[in-house]
Formats: structure tokens, sequence, C-alpha cells
């Protein structure tokens, strides 16, 4: 999926009218249909994540729901479990780092400017409509870096080797 599709499906899935999917699982959802992962559309583990984890402030849905899609192909792709971590923490801190300079921080609270924990807090911030624009725009530069980031690992496809069934053919990153 290029980018102009992949924000079209982020739009898609994250200003529909249903409001099924917040930050993290509309992330992580178009990530994993982007990397062509099963289930692709199996959003449960990034449920809790929207509003910075479970409306804590924490860091930004988009980051963590891309961060979960990173690492999910990291496990597939990368058959050593130690370099597969360390290569999706990798690509995420870049992640991180990349989406703190376009935005100035990464906390949900400090971007949306609500503490939804505090009574009546999301529901204001829902009437507010702002995520519609900030949080959308969070989410499109977040999926777009991951692919990005993602694309320049180079990792192996995930193939199993033909002569041995294990592993992947291609050769792994240095």
């Amino acid at each position: 999926m290029d980018r102009p599709n992949l924000q079209e499906r982020t739009r898609r899935l994250f200003l529909d009218d249903a409001n099924t999917y917040g930050c993290a699982e509309t992330a992580l959802v178009v990530l994993q249909e982007h990397f062509g992962l099963p289930e692709a559309d199996d959003s449960s583990s990034a449920m809790a994540l929207n509003g910075g984890i479970a409306y804590s402030g924490g860091m930004c849905g988009a980051v963590t729901g891309a961060a979960l899609a990173a690492g999910r192909l990291a496990g597939r792709r990368l058959p050593d479990h130690a370099l597969a971590k360390r290569e999706a923490r990798r690509v995420t801190q870049e992640l991180i780092a990349d989406f703190a300079r376009e935005f100035g921080a990464f906390s949900c609270r400090e971007l949306s400017g609500y503490d939804f924990m505090e009574p009546g807090q999301h529901e204001a911030f829902i009437r507010s409509g702002v995520w519609r624009d900030a949080c959308l725009r969070q989410i499109d530069f977040a999926v777009a870096a991951m692919s990005r980031l993602v694309a320049a690992a180079a990792w192996p496809d995930g193939t199993p080797d033909p002569a041995t069934g294990t592993g992947a053919a291609a050769d792994p990153p240095a």
C-alpha cells in the first residue's frame, strides 16, 4: 500500500461514523494490512491504548499502535527473537523521535490538551472535534513513518527457507 492508500485507509477507519477505532487501533490495523500480517483487522491488542494508554494521557495511541504492528512484523520476519525485539524497539524509538520532532510532544495529554482521567474531559474532547484533524494527522504521520522505517530496515520477508523449512530465505540485516 503506498502513502496515499495508507492515508485513505487511515481516514476510512478513524473517521467512520460508528467511531469503532481509536488512534492506536487505527494505526495497528492499517499497518497490519500494509505489512500483510494475518488477522490484520484484529485491533484487540490496541483497545486499551487509546487516549495515551487507557486514557491516562501517556504515549500517543498512534505511536503505540504502530509499535505493536512493527513488533508483530519483526516477530514474523526475524526468526531470532532477541533480534526481532531489538529491531522492533529500534524502529519504534526512531518513530518516537520523529513524532516528537514533528508534533513537539508524544504524550496524548500534551498533544490533545485534555486530561481524560478527569470526569467529562474525554467527552469534551470528542465534542470539540479536534480529534478529527489533530489526531488524524498524528495517525497519518505515525503510519507513514513506521511504514518507511520498516522498509528502510529491509527485514527479510519471512518466507521459510525451502532447504530447511525454517527461518527466512533472505539474508537477515547486518
